[in-house]
């Protein structure tokens, strides 16, 4: 049976860790930036996790090679233009784009400048187009950069509305905890500026739980609520959407099998779960193909799938 036909709507998808090869490729050679690889199938062990990796820290190591071709404005256009040509072409309605500003600023470019260029990317994806592309603008887990990402808060709220529609915490879950970044989602509030957080993959409930008091929307993976019974009821009861990213999350070991995964026991519990793709070039999917990996691995129905469609619909921050 063909489920990637539900693979309309992405909310979880990180710009950076989606560039199509031949992006890359020719990004670098405009700019004069050496890769490990010249050709695309060259630099697949570089961009591309694969199902044999270790951790969530090992699978962000295949961000390296991504960043040193955004870190100039016509470089982050041309890559966020790709990508949304890329989502319209494979057939997608809606999809939020995330990436950290503060991360395309290595070569002098600013995070407002970056900002500008990603929103002029997507806009140029979207014409003549029924595909709606908006961003999410990341706030980073790390040492000395809070006021790097107070100023993306600030650029959200700025950019609300006008292609910005949320921002998120994103990172080394486990070396950096949520709960360190209480200060970022104060000054979100106070803006009124929507927040989504990464919590739940490499981190335990209570790191879940925490995004929660913080007032997240929405939650990224989530996965282990599944440890704590009255955590998965106050998501439930509150509504709070969870950004599942299968293949990803096998990847990460944020489970160790699919057939653990407890994407079904949430839908069961009333949750409202989400699939996503996470980063289509490291993880080598597409939101179509993580609906059509779950129904041949883990059995997924059409009931379950139109569900989790349904769900997306209700989560997302525009559409």
């Amino acid at each position: 049976m063909n489920m990637s036909k539900f693979g309309q709507i992405d909310l979880h998808l990180h710009l950076d860790g989606s560039l199509p090869a031949e992006t890359i490729l020719r990004i670098a050679k405009e700019e004069g930036i050496r890769l490990p690889a010249d050709t695309a199938d060259g630099l697949k062990p570089y961009i591309c996790a694969g199902m044999d990796c270790k951790s969530l820290n090992e699978y962000l190591g295949c961000f390296d090679t991504l960043l040193k071709v955004l870190q100039m404005e016509q470089g982050l256009y041309q890559a966020a233009r790709d990508l949304g040509v890329n989502l319209k072409e494979k057939g997608l309605r809606y999809a939020e784009v995330r990436f950290a500003p503060q991360l395309h600023c290595q070569k002098g470019m600013g995070q407002e400048q970056a900002v500008a260029a990603v929103l002029s990317g997507l806009a140029k994806a979207q014409e003549d187009s029924d595909i709606r592309l908006r961003t999410i603008l990341c706030c980073m887990r790390g040492q000395d950069n809070k006021q790097a990402n107070l100023q993306t808060v600030r650029l959200a709220s700025r950019y609300l509305g006008k292609g910005v529609a949320a921002v998120d915490l994103a990172g080394a879950e486990a070396l950096f905890p949520t709960a360190d970044y209480e200060e970022e989602f104060a000054l979100a509030r106070e803006l009124g500026v929507p927040f989504t957080i990464h919590a739940g993959e490499a981190a335990g409930p209570a790191s879940i739980r925490k995004a929660v008091e913080f007032g997240a929307a929405r939650i990224g993976h989530g996965v282990r609520a599944i440890e704590d019974e009255e955590l998965m009821e106050l998501l439930a009861s509150r509504e709070i959407p969870l950004e599942m990213c299968p293949i990803s999350n096998l990847q990460t070991k944020a489970v160790e099998n699919i057939a653990d995964y407890p994407l079904r026991t949430y839908l069961r519990r009333g949750i409202t779960v989400t699939v996503n793709s996470d980063n289509m070039t490291v993880s080598d999917t597409w939101v179509g193909k993580e609906f059509q990996y779950l129904a041949d691995s883990y059995g997924l129905t059409e009931a379950e799938a139109e569900q989790l469609l349904a769900n997306a619909h209700f989560a997302a921050f525009e559409a």
